[in-house]
């Protein structure tokens, strides 16, 4: 493979899944993923294409009981095109799939530098007839609404007839996770196909509850020997172009269909079909949207420019390729947030979690536009978050585990345990911290972009009310004198109730509660640089009351933080539970990162143990420089040292069995300044989580976009120690000799494109030629600024041994 492409040889039915998620193409308006375009959705392929942001709500019945589920919709495939050889005779023969027909010389490229995938292959059809076929395809990155595949027929050997289809198809349902299959999974109605002369056809549909139209147009363009025969079809759920051909012998003959796609939902569009047969119309031939398409790549890339040596460099291109596809500068207009899975399947039924944790820091140095439109979609939530938190009996805003269309908590009260086939209560919803995840979110993105109209405006409105929410959520506990949350769960997932309890929830999580501090820290600092005006109109909306503050400031000193055996305790209790034998159960099952199934399909429960899904008080140590972390515990009453903050990451690395892909982006980050001789493992898993599929098929239901960019932010903060605070950029980098060499570009303060290059022991800043202000830089016991137009090398002092 080469460093922009990721390939694959031959046709493997038992991959084909995972080439396709791995392979979807993607704007940030909607994504198709890279199954052959013969394909029908079923075991082997899924020929998904999705919208961000296009849900749909259905209500099935599961276990005896009416489950409703909002999920990211399937829409009409666009990318349908098939063909079959004709006979001496005329009469048709099969229509071609590799999986029934011989193929030979199949390879699948992706280019990631200019965004198109290419297929090439022969087919051997008998009595002497070899046709050759390449498709190239792609997703437009400047127009979002166009798409495209060319399909170029050569006959080698001797000539003949061929019938071409090129269609829309709207006879889809959600199948791409097969243990979903329970559900309810048709979420298109009012399918309907037509024809608009000279030379177009188009479908429209709805979805079933949130009525979103959706319209596509399809154009096709012929070059090569004029086709024998041509008809356009709209009939049922599909619209067509066919074509006959006679196949000259090693003379190509090309086939091009150009496809736009709008929904109801898009700005300024009255008819989603109107605009798409519009729209396909004017469109340019395949040439120019392939050249206009690279040139919207190669500014894309130039905005998050990223120099890694290696193989490593290049899983991390196709990382940065598949959040680009799912979170693109055309992202900026939408109403959306992070799908976990990106715009690659339908795993999470396509919810927003608190993955964005994980992508707005890489984001805010890069495409700060694309932040504060993420941001926004919390924003515009807020008001469900705060009538939430009232139902629920707390104070201010209480943001959902799983966010979907509007807000709602989308997270399911069952889950499946596909190793034992038992539908099992879900209590994942009391999974409160999301709310400091987004509070965590507005602070960095205002602290890298020096937004400070977004923080007094749309980010006070959050982070206020997210504090309000921390602060009537802790108790008072008259016996210790600490303030005590109780009945969540942490981002750990695996504990969600004590062993016998007859209620859900752990109480005093050492991630929710020490996140719970910082955020009613950071709302009383936010207090006190408000402008007059400004606070006294959040005091005037009911989004501040100057009483609280001493509660706040109250709480945020004296939140717990439990403690075991010398090291920090993940909840309340953890050390009581028992140990688990991790031998006995990597003898027996091998792969354990589900230990929650395991443990379930043996009649146990991994509530019973000291095991973790991924080790959320070491989450404390991504968020959290050394030095804020320790500050932290300080002003909660406690002592953070080195050598306790070592001894709590040794204990939870014996117990964590990883379930979680973000569990290895957190655990070298850790490793990056606490253990540098372990880390190079874990991030090399994180690498690997999604190209190897190392969950064991759940990428081929979507990436994981928290786990692609956290290994982007590993490099660009965790490796460099970077920070944007006090109108400074910090850096204190840590050495991996694995990745001794490494350089990418940021966008900061009206810098575009300033340098950050780390060479073993020197580090080299480079400000490109601006009217913008000098560049203060802060490494360790010494600061300096750089100019515009200047390069500063510095040497780096000696690290630590492990």
């Amino acid at each position: 493979m080469g460093e922009w492409t990721w390939e694959y040889e031959g046709y493997d039915p038992a991959t084909e899944r995972l080439r396709e998620a791995l392979h979807t193409l993607g704007n940030g308006y909607f994504a198709t993923r890279g199954a052959a375009p013969e394909s029908r959705g079923g075991l082997i392929h899924c020929p998904g294409t999705y919208v961000a942001g296009c849900y749909d709500r259905l209500v099935s019945s599961v276990a005896g009981r009416q489950v409703e589920n909002e999920d990211i919709v399937n829409l009409p495939n666009w990318l349908l095109m098939r063909f079959r050889l004709l006979s001496d005779d005329g009469s048709p023969g099969p229509w071609f799939t590799p999986d029934t027909c011989k193929v030979t010389d199949y390879r699948q490229v992706l280019d990631i530098r200019q965004g198109t995938l290419t297929r090439t292959f022969r087919y051997w059809a008998g009595g002497g007839r070899v046709v050759r076929v390449e498709q190239c395809r792609l997703v437009h990155m400047r127009e979002p609404h166009l798409a495209a595949l060319r399909t170029v027929f050569t006959a080698e050997g001797r000539p003949g007839g061929i019938e071409v289809e090129a269609g829309l198809d709207g006879n889809v349902v959600n199948a791409n996770v097969h243990r979903y299959k329970a559900l309810e999974r048709r979420h298109l109605t009012g399918v309907h196909a037509g024809v608009a002369e000279p030379g177009t056809v188009w479908l429209r549909c709805r979805t079933r509850t949130s009525g979103i139209g959706v319209g596509l147009a399809q154009r096709v363009d012929v070059d090569g020997p004029a086709p024998v025969s041509v008809s356009l079809t709209a009939a049922g759920h599909r619209a067509a172009h066919r074509f006959v051909f006679v196949l000259p012998e090693d003379e190509p003959v090309t086939v091009t269909k150009t496809v736009a796609l709008h929904t109801s939902r898009d700005t300024a569009i009255g008819d989603p079909v109107g605009a798409a047969v519009e729209r396909v119309a004017c469109a340019p031939d395949f040439t120019e949207l392939l050249r206009s398409h690279a040139v919207a790549w190669e500014q894309l890339w130039g905005q998050a420019e990223l120099d890694v040596p290696g193989e490593a460099g290049r899983v991390l291109r196709l990382h940065l390729f598949h959040v680009l596809q799912t979170l693109s500068p055309h992202t900026a207009d939408l109403d959306v947030g992070v799908p976990a899975r990106g715009l690659h399947g339908e795993a999470y039924r396509g919810h927003v979690f608190w993955d964005e944790l994980f992508v707005l820091p890489y984001l805010d140095l890069h495409f700060p536009e694309v932040s504060r439109a993420l941001l926004n979609y919390r924003h515009r939530r807020l008001p469900q978050a705060v009538r939430a938190a009232r139902q629920a009996g707390r104070a201010g805003a209480m943001y959902p585990w799983q966010s979907g269309s509007d807000g709602r908590e989308e997270s399911q009260l069952l889950h499946l345990n596909p190793r034992s086939g038992r539908w099992l209560p879900d209590h994942s919803r009391l999974q409160r911290h999301v709310g400091s995840a987004v509070a965590y979110n507005v602070w960095q993105y205002c602290q890298a972009t020096g937004d400070t109209e977004y923080l007094h405006g749309k980010g006070a409105d959050m982070l206020l009310e997210i504090a309000r929410f921390w602060a009537s959520s802790a108790l008072l506990d008259t016996a210790s004198g600490g303030y005590r949350i109780r009945g969540v769960v942490g981002p750990d997932e695996y504990h969600d109730a004590y062993p016998g309890a007859a209620r859900p929830g752990i109480d005093d999580n050492a991630y929710t509660n020490v996140t719970a501090a910082w955020v009613l820290t950071r709302a009383l600092d936010l207090t006190r640089s408000l402008p007059a005006r400004r606070r006294q109109q959040l005091v005037e909306r009911g989004r501040l009351d100057l009483g609280e503050l001493p509660l706040w400031e109250d709480v945020s000193r004296r939140l717990v933080v439990p403690f075991h055996q010398d090291v920090i305790s993940q909840f309340d209790g953890y050390g009581d539970l028992a140990e688990l034998d991790w031998e006995r159960y990597r003898e027996r099952y091998g792969d354990i990162r589900r230990l929650d199934r395991i443990l379930e399909a043996e009649g146990d429960a991994v509530n019973r143990y000291q095991v973790s899904k991924q080790a959320d008080v070491l989450m404390l140590g991504y968020l959290f420089s050394p030095k804020e972390l320790a500050s932290l515990f300080e002003r909660l009453g406690y002592r953070l040292t080195d050598e306790l903050w070592q001894r709590t990451v040794d204990h939870y690395l014996r117990r964590t069995s990883h379930g979680s892909t973000l569990s290895e982006v957190v655990h070298s980050w850790v490793l990056a300044r606490a253990r540098r001789a372990d880390a190079w493992r874990y991030f090399h898993e994180a690498l690997e989580s999604d190209v190897a599929d190392l969950q064991g098929g759940t990428t081929p239901e979507g990436i994981h976009l928290g786990a692609m960019a956290g290994t982007l932010d590993l490099v660009q903060r965790g490796l460099t120690g970077l920070e944007t605070r006090e109108d400074a950029l910090w850096l204190d980098p840590v050495e991996l000799p694995e990745l001794s060499e490494f350089g990418f570009t940021l966008r900061y303060r009206g810098h575009w494109g300033i340098g950050v290059r780390v060479r073993s022991d020197e580090l080299t800043v480079s400000v490109p030629d601006s009217e913008e202000s000098a560049v203060r830089i802060v490494l360790p016991g010494r600061s300096l600024t750089v100019s515009p137009g200047e390069c500063t090398s510095l040497k780096l002092a000696g690290t630590k041994s492990d």
